[in-house]
């Protein structure tokens, strides 16, 4: 498995991250997670959609939080055809308490916390932490990766506006 050093920052801190880069062009590559229910997730479970996936180190910290809420914020105006996937390392018990607590619906988590396959395959497994780094991408229909963004201190947020425009390309 390929390392990328230095790849992101936690207060300036540099982290290794494990996995290779996926860019705007690539398939996608399918993950295994679990939902909050327990049950297995993949990405061949929204083939019909446009899908965001934020991924996020952890739902109880406030970047983390703050994003998920406006992801959620922002479904409504997305449609039927996109589906948002906030996916962490935390357990999804935590995970479904959290979006209670927030009120988020609309948005899917989905925990990595079994095997790290999205982390490894979506190049976003921190290896110091066995947290994800901060990063969105969006899927197109056709299963190819239309947008792609690693944040490089993964203390900051994404750039909402550039991912919801690759997403209203898509719709």
């Amino acid at each position: 498995m390929s390392e990328r050093n230095g790849a992101c920052t936690f207060q300036g801190n540099p982290l290794t991250l494990v996995g290779a880069e996926v860019k705007v062009g690539d398939v996608a590559p399918e993950f295994n997670l679990v939902a909050n229910d327990l049950s297995p997730a993949t990405l061949a479970d929204y083939k019909d959609k446009v899908v965001v996936i934020a991924a996020v180190p952890s739902l109880d910290t406030p970047v983390c939080d703050m994003e998920t809420r406006r992801f959620n914020n922002e479904a409504a105006a997305l449609g039927d055809d996109v589906v948002i996937l906030a996916v962490s390392m935390d357990l999804p018990f935590a995970q479904a308490r959290w979006c209670g607590a927030a009120g988020v619906e609309a948005v899917k988590t989905l925990s990595d916390h079994k095997d790290a396959s999205f982390g490894e395959g979506w190049g976003a497994l921190i290896k110091e932490l066995r947290l994800l780094t901060r990063a969105v991408f969006v899927v197109g229909k056709d299963g190819k990766v239309a947008y792609a963004e690693y944040l490089k201190e993964i203390t900051e947020e994404p750039n909402y506006d550039a991912a919801l425009a690759a997403v209203k390309e898509l719709v």
